[in-house]
């Protein structure tokens, strides 16, 4: 039996986990993923504040406990003092991935000059990959999905283009994409028929 994908989505903001205002990083995330996925996925969601510890043990618990294979956070990416999320991905990670950051900036570039001011990375806990995404709706689309011209064709690739031949290769799993939302990359050897 092929294991089912677990995906971990954290909110990092301050005022949404306070109830100041709704969170839209979740329903965002969670929407896109559905029309994304080409396979039913379960998803573990948590809303937490600005907080580095809190963060950390966040991400812990998402994989050593739940055993997410991917974890993607929304928010807490800039140079604010508060925003800390990068730091407490670091901090639990085993290894950095640091392509994934340098792509979610080239993306990003070509919307706003402020997005070199990002602190996005990817990293690896365990069999897990965790990918620091920025905390607006919109950013998070094109940052997953990449930028697209007027028709439809992909001027630079979103970052999930190489997720799913990243999870394999550090899980075993096999995921794949609806290419019309976005098309995934892996070798021909990596290639598996349904």
């Amino acid at each position: 039996m092929e294991k089912q994908l677990k995906i971990g989505l954290v909110s990092v903001s301050d005022r949404a986990s306070q109830g100041i205002y709704q969170d839209l990083g979740i329903p965002e995330l969670l929407a896109w993923l559905e029309a994304a996925l080409s396979d039913p996925f379960l998803s573990e969601t948590r809303l937490i504040a600005d907080e580095q510890s809190v963060i950390e043990q966040t991400l812990i618990e998402l994989i050593d406990q739940h055993h997410c294979h991917l974890v993607l956070t929304t928010g807490g990416t800039g140079p604010a003092k508060r925003d800390v999320t990068p730091d407490a991905t670091l901090a639990i990670a085993d290894r950095e991935m640091p392509g994934f950051g340098e792509q979610m900036r080239q993306i990003s570039l070509n919307f706003v000059p402020t997005a070199i001011l990002s602190r996005q990375i990817g990293a690896i806990r365990k069999q897990s990959l965790i990918l620091n995404l920025p905390g607006q709706p919109k950013a998070i689309k094109e940052t997953l999905e990449g930028v697209k011209d007027q028709n439809g064709n992909v001027l630079v690739n979103g970052i999930f283009s190489a997720v799913p031949y990243c999870l394999q290769l550090i899980d075993g799993i096999y995921i794949d994409t609806v290419p019309e939302v976005i098309k995934s990359f892996r070798p021909k050897s990596a290639r598996q028929e349904k």
